[in-house]
């Protein structure tokens, strides 16, 4: 029998910021984004090149993503690049994928 791991009590600002990080994720251009960032370092003209949308909505999406510390920028010039914000956010996508793909079967 397989056992789970429980997690330990949650703190209600845990569970308001972890409900956030979902809500950020349960949205397909930004599942895109996300998806792309963990690939690769992008300007947001890369990101919007690549999806297909105006960098307007691309800026959009990624102001929000920041918010929440799921993307980090960086400025070279006057260029500003966007990637992961750090290991968590790329196990996210990682395992959000993984379960996907083993409940698809």
């Amino acid at each position: 029998m397989n056992q789970i791991k429980a997690l330990p009590p949650l703190d209600p600002h845990i569970v308001e910021a972890a409900s956030q990080t979902f809500k950020a994720l349960s949205d397909p251009t930004r599942l895109k984004i996300l998806h792309l960032l963990s690939i690769e370092e992008c300007s947001v003209s890369r990101i919007a090149e690549q999806l297909g949308l105006t960098s307007s909505a691309i800026s959009h999406q990624l102001a929000y993503l920041r918010t929440l510390r799921l993307v980090r920028h960086r400025r070279e010039g006057h260029t500003i690049y966007y990637s992961c914000d750090d290991d968590h956010v790329l196990t996210l996508l990682r395992q959000t994928v993984e379960h996907v793909t083993h409940t698809s079967k």
